[in-house]
């Protein structure tokens, strides 16, 4: 039975080993990276030959954490694992952008990568090992691969660089990104920080980049133990006519280039170009069989170096704008009255109408992951539906990219929301793209700022984002950083750098680089030049709306916040919840209580202002603890032949007895008081044995005129029937 080979290395004084040869053996490469308690076992499989006719790589990334690993049974009604979580799919999605650049271009096999949380210890978080698992166990295989990578955490802490920090750490950071690269390059960024400067994150970047480098000196060390590096596959997926290739480029390049050049509309442009590809098709001789997919190949070739050439000679770009220059803005709130907030943002080709709901408490989203437990109270939910580009397809509900889509925009938009005490509200915004052409997550984090102050969030500033590209030529040297990046230039270019931040500093950010080769001071110059684009965004979003509203909108739900004792939530909840079931349904308000340390937080939500001060006087009146010589107002509840039980406050009854209900003498109480009859009374005393309530509306009433108060019982002489029952009893 082999027992593995084991790489065990040492980052940031933390223990990480690589093991291989003991488990999964039948797939192409397999390891399993452990630190302390947590374990991911990384597999990887790429099929013997290519699909026909396929042009790209066609890699899929699955990481999925075990219940198992965590000593948890799912709570799904299945009971077992089901489809990848949100954060699953983001934790793939990381390792898929930092892998997917380092395949061959001729390498089209279906690949997949599959990593499995399967055992873990909840203080260390998977995140930051799973990049070093997947590289790892491409590095042990003999499947084409330009690597290795690794990824790493990088967060600041009391203002110290740490490397993959322990979860209980994180509290304290201001800043937190996962960054991936290889020996030489960084290829992809995903965190948020606490509006940082430019500088700070360069920094952070470069910190992050030498760590990389000793876990990359780790696998190929690894590689050394084993007897030295597979040899790689041999393997020949494209096809190639380099006759066909040189006919399409004579024909097409100049007048690609022209049409670059034209500042054409995306779809004019669209249009153009596919007109030359016909009229190329149409020129052959009569009865030519056309090569399709070559043919569509080569014209896309085409129109890479045409598009490029363009951007680094000439420094224009396919709108016409400078490199710096961002894309005109318009934007509109309460575009949606009913709504509780709304926001339209519109950026060239680009449109984001995005939406705020408010909730309560019972609108929190509970998660449920081995690493991921406990509810959000704010949600940021990106739709990109088919329309938004001109295109038919299914709805067939949230992609990978819209997910991570989504996350990023909330990464930059919870930074700035106010506190708890300040804010008691469940969030939900929703972006809808209904017009793209690059940039969506930008334009929903411009129009998710300006939704929130529609709504009257008291949000800390206005946020602004903005995605940076980058156009080169290693052979050259030569580069163009270019600001608010099209659709197409997204597509053609070597990076894609999204930068969200306040005025301030950043706040959050997402990299993708194409390229080897990515110098520091591009990326300085690119998060320079980003922050004079934010700052232009922010000042055009500032014309529409600068500051939160007053207040919120008329229709939207209040929430009340009432801190009480511990020992009260039993008492406002009641036996099986009966009282604060019967508080709901006698004020139409929804109430949620919760426990933190000593107190209790009872939040109560409703939009009718009557009905939340009626529910705020009970609880109140629950929790309060009744004052002696204080006037209450309260109800008659029952009566008796010695007097009334009246309520003061809820479940708290106190005795009005017969003689304190007036100067007169009451003979009886048959029709003195009715049962639901409000009056005021003063709490004159409390038992102290037994806590019960004496109550007086007597002490409330103008005293008559010669009134003389009667003394006290054991002061008072005995009554003539007293005196004379001893002579009774001699009798």
């Amino acid at each position: 039975m082999s027992q593995g080979t084991i790489k065990t290395f040492t980052i940031d004084g933390k223990t990480i080993s690589i093991e291989t040869g003991k488990l999964a053996r039948q797939a192409d490469g397999a390891v399993v990276v452990k630190q302390g308690d947590t374990m991911i076992l990384a597999t990887v499989v790429s099929a013997s030959e290519a699909k026909p006719d396929v042009d790209f790589m066609p890699l899929t990334v699955d990481y999925q954490e075990k219940f198992a690993s965590v000593g948890r049974i799912p709570g799904s009604f299945h009971k077992r694992e089901a489809k990848l979580s949100d954060y699953e799919v983001l934790v793939s999605r990381i390792v898929d952008r930092a892998l997917r650049p380092l395949f061959p271009d001729n390498y089209h096999a279906d690949t997949q990568v599959m990593l499995s949380l399967i055992s873990s210890d909840k203080n260390i978080l998977p995140d930051a090992l799973v990049g070093l698992a997947a590289s790892a166990a491409l590095i042990v295989s003999d499947i084409p691969f330009n690597g290795p990578i690794s990824e790493v955490r990088v967060a600041r802490i009391d203002g110290k660089f740490v490397i993959n920090p322990y979860k209980d750490e994180l509290e304290r950071a201001d800043m937190d990104l996962i960054v991936a690269g290889t020996e030489h390059d960084l290829n992809m960024v995903e965190g948020e920080c606490a509006e940082v400067s430019e500088a700070d994150m360069l920094a952070a970047l470069k910190h992050a980049h030498e760590a990389i480098k000793l876990q990359i000196k780790a696998q190929w060390e690894l590689c050394d133990l084993l007897g030295g590096k597979k040899p790689t596959r041999t393997y020949n997926h494209d096809r190639s006519n380099e006759e066909l290739e040189a006919a399409i480029k004579a024909y097409a390049f100049d007048q690609v280039y022209a049409i670059a050049k034209s500042k054409l509309g995306k779809a004019e442009r669209s249009a153009a170009f596919k007109a030359v590809r016909e009229a190329y098709k149409a020129s052959l001789p009569e009865g030519t069989e056309i090569d399709s997919f070559l043919t569509n190949r080569y014209f896309h070739d085409v129109e890479y170096d045409a598009v490029r050439k363009m951007i680094l000679d000439e420094k224009q770009r396919l709108d016409g704008r400078n490199l710096d220059q961002v894309r005109p803005i318009w934007s509109e709130i309460n575009y949606l009255p009913a709504a509780h907030g709304s926001a339209v943002f519109t950026r060239g080709e680009t449109q984001s109408l995005t939406t705020v709901t408010l909730g309560s408490k019972l609108d929190e989203q509970m998660l449920d992951s081995p690493m991921n437990e406990g509810y959000a109270k704010f949600m940021l939910h990106y739709n990109f539906p088919s329309f938004s580009t001109g295109e038919v397809k299914p709805n067939r509900g949230p992609g990978r990219r819209e997910i991570g889509h989504g996350n990023l925009a909330l990464r930059g938009l919870k930074r700035v929301l106010p506190s708890r005490e300040e804010n008691p509200y469940t969030i939900r915004i929703v972006s809808d793209i209904l017009e793209s052409n690059g940039s969506s997550s930008m334009a929903t984090v411009c129009a998710g700022s300006l939704a929130l102050m529609d709504a009257g969030i008291k949000i800390k500033g206005a946020v602004s984002g903005i995605a940076m590209g980058l156009i080169s030529d290693e052979s050259t040297g030569k580069y163009s950083i270019l600001s608010d990046i099209l659709g197409d230039e997204d597509h053609l270019g070597d990076m894609d750098f999204k930068v969200v931040g306040t005025a301030n500093g950043i706040v959050a950010c997402q990299m993708d680089i194409k390229i080897n080769g990515l110098k520091w001071e591009m990326v300085e110059e690119a998060l320079n030049q980003a922050k004079a684009g934010r700052l232009h965004i922010m000042n055009e979003m500032n014309k529409t709306i600068a500051t939160p509203a007053a207040d919120l909108k008329p229709h939207s739900p209040r929430i009340e916040t009432i801190y009480i004792d511990k020992e009260f939530i039993g008492a406002v909840i009641g036996p099986g919840g009966k009282v604060i079931q019967g508080i709901q349904k006698e004020t139409g308000t929804v109430i949620s209580i919760t426990e933190e340390g000593e107190k209790g937080i009872v939040e109560i939500a409703s939009n009718n202002g009557e009905a939340m001060a009626r529910a705020l006087q009970i609880v109140r009146g629950i929790v309060a603890v009744p004052e002696i010589n204080q006037v209450y107002t309260g109800k008659v509840k029952s009566i008796v032949d010695f007097g009334a039980f009246v309520e003061i406050l809820p479940g708290k009854d106190g005795l009005l007895h017969i003689s304190e209900i007036s100067y007169n003498r009451l003979p009886s109480m048959e029709g003195v008081l009715q049962i639901g009859e409000e009056l005021e009374v003063k709490l004159i005393e409390v038992d102290k044995k037994t806590g019960k309530l004496k109550l007086s509306r007597k002490a409330l009433l103008p005293k008559p005129e010669g009134y003389v108060e009667p003394a006290p019982r054991e002061n008072r002489p005995p009554r003539r029937d007293d005196q004379r029952r001893p002579h009774r009893e001699q009798n």
